[in-house]
This record gives C-alpha cells, structure tokens and sequence, in this order.
C-alpha cells in the first residue's frame, strides 16, 4: 500500500512537470530496463532510447484524468519498455521468427522480483566484503576481481608458495561465505 501512495504521489508530479520526481522515477527504474535491454541484444543507448519512450508514454498516460495506475511504476515502465524492446527487435529481424504473444513469453512480475533478488544479493555481498578485513579482501578481490594467478598472488602476498596462497584464498572465502549467509538471514 506505502509503495502504491508513493507511485500515486510521483505520478502527479510528473503530471505537473516536476523535474525532481521524474528524475525520481528515472533512477529507480532504468536499471531494471537497461539490463533487460543489454541481456537483450541491446546497448547501453538502446536502452536509453526504449525507457524515454516509455517515460513519454507515462508521462502522457499521467496527465489523462481517466489513467488509473493499477500496479507500480517499474511494472508498468518494465512492462512498456519490454513490448517496445521486443517489438524493435522484430523490426530488425534479430528473431529469426516473429515473437507472438511476447508478453506471456516471461511474465513481468516474475522477473522484476528476480532481478530485486539478485540487486539484494549483491548488495549483501557487498557488505559482507566490506566486513571481511584485510589480507582477505585484497586476497579475494586479486582472485576473482583482478584474475590474477596463484603464483602472483603468493608473491605479492608474501606466501612462500602458490599452495599456501590458495589455502589462504580457501579460509578467506569460507570467511566471506559465513559473513554472507549471516547478513542474508537479517534481510
């Protein structure tokens, strides 16, 4: 209910032209489209263009007294820019056949919730790497980050010999594995 009364609230001010609540509406959802886009066979500005269209879109539909917003913004701009996503990409034949019935292909909701899953996954494996403390986080973040080898990192690490780097990599990952899992429980 406090979700929709704040949608309620952004939409009227994008009705009266406020620029802060459009840019309000912008930053918390074009992520959601950008990657839908890019995992799409879309760029950055190809995303850029189709959630301009869909705020053009919201933008009128908000200044229509008969408009009634049935679901959250991010729904129903998701909802916009995947059917005007889809349909560029039949334009441009990158299907090899026509897509029908393309929005019960995967259903919005779902992968909304999906993509807030994994933003609140990565979030929680941001704080838990945040807490890990040094030489781990460095450790770590040469790994899998800087893919550097064993041999460099025992070398820059000062480990006599890629074996014990890798024992070490192993007690640091654990670590972070138990600060994680610790974190995601609060959630």
């Amino acid at each position: 209910m406090k979700e929709f009364s704040k949608d309620r609230r952004l939409l009227d001010g994008l009705a009266r032209n406020d620029f802060q609540d459009a840019e309000t509406i912008y930053r918390e959802n074009f992520g959601l489209v950008q990657n839908f886009v890019l995992q799409n066979n879309g760029s950055y500005d190809d995303a850029r263009d189709i959630f301009q269209e869909a705020m053009v879109v919201l933008y009128e539909k908000s200044r229509d007294p008969q408009f009634e917003l049935t679901c959250q913004i991010k729904t129903y701009l998701y909802s916009i820019c995947r059917r005007l996503w889809l349909k560029r990409l039949q334009q441009q034949s990158r299907y090899g056949t026509p897509v029908e019935n393309f929005e019960e292909t995967v259903p919005v909701e779902e992968e909304i919730t999906a993509k807030e899953q994994l933003d609140a996954d990565f979030e929680t494996m941001d704080v838990a790497m945040r807490s890990l403390g040094e030489p781990c986080k460095s450790l770590l973040e040469a790994f899998y980050i800087q893919k550097k080898q064993m041999v460099e990192i025992a070398e820059e690490f000062g480990y006599t010999n890629a074996d014990n780097a890798k024992n070490q990599k192993y007690k640091c990952l654990m670590r972070l594995k138990k600060l994680f899992f610790a974190q995601y429980k609060q959630r």
